[in-house]
């Protein structure tokens, strides 16, 4: 008798320790908003949604896109995955410094420069409908985080930790065989995409100055994303992957060709006045 009800009080130890890791584990997920903004808010949010899920082709961004890419090639889910490029509390971090710049930059900054070189395409002005409706939703994605400038780098709380590897070993020819069995059938057997998923190389990728370009970059972000839904990489594979992709080539990027014309840079954006 004594026994079973130290067996049973040891089950409800178990039992409460359990709950209360996933209680913790779940505290640390910042939650998606419920509900959009009401009115005029709401509306610029959703088309920031919109955008981010169909840039290639939302006839508001697609002038400014230069590839097959869309914001979510990379931002998995809309942003709203926790882990791949997550967008979840990242206003937060914002203005920060950028040593790429050398100078501190907005959320809008990024995201704008984030066509130049992801979406190998031009900016769009400050102030466009396309800056401030894609600033705004990921604005809203940041509902309740705490405030925590980033001083080192242009980077969220939640963005992809590098990977504590040996990156000398990684092996482009068993990434080419690991590419085979967990990439080909979603992104081709020549890098340019499928149906199911956007190029990794060539005309209609990211150009060499997107941050994926680099192996360490391309193989934490595989290691955390890939597969898709099921990400199971190991990170000797992640490595491998990623020095084989990255072996092919892909637009260069060259600052002048991204750029706007002059007038173009910013725009007033505003609408006349409501009586």
């Amino acid at each position: 008798m004594l026994f079973r009800q130290l067996l049973t009080r040891l089950f409800l130890l178990f039992g409460c320790l359990a709950a209360a890791n996933a209680w913790l584990h779940a505290e640390e997920l910042p939650a998606i908003p419920d509900e959009y903004p009401a009115g005029p808010l709401g509306e610029v949010v959703q088309l920031g949604e919109r955008l981010v899920l169909e840039t290639k082709d939302h006839p508001l961004s697609k002038p400014y896109v230069g590839n097959q890419l869309n914001c979510t090639s990379c931002h998995l889910d809309g942003g709203t995955h926790p882990d791949a490029g997550s967008f979840l509390q990242v206003a937060s971090a914002y203005p920060a410094w950028s040593p790429r710049e050398n100078r501190v930059i907005t959320l809008e900054d990024r995201v704008l420069n984030c066509f130049m070189r992801s979406q190998n395409g031009i900016r769009p002005p400050n102030g466009s409908r396309v800056s401030v409706a894609i600033t705004t939703y990921i604005t809203w994605l940041s509902t309740a985080s705490k405030i925590q400038m980033n001083e080192k780098k242009p980077l969220g709380p939640r963005h992809v930790p590098e990977l504590k590897i040996d990156w000398s070993k990684a092996n482009p020819e068993q990434g080419k065989l690991d590419y085979q069995t967990y990439c080909l059938d979603c992104h081709g057997q020549d890098g340019q995409g499928t149906a199911d998923g956007p190029p990794v190389w060539g005309p209609q990728s990211f150009n060499d100055g997107a941050g994926l370009s680099r192996v360490p970059k391309m193989a934490s972000w595989l290691k955390v994303g890939m597969p898709l839904g099921d990400p199971s990489l190991t990170e000797q594979e992640a490595a491998d992957i990623a020095a084989y992709i990255n072996r092919h080539e892909r637009p260069k990027f060259k600052l002048e060709w991204h750029l706007p014309e002059a007038h173009r840079l910013g725009e007033y954006n505003s609408q006349p006045s409501v009586p």
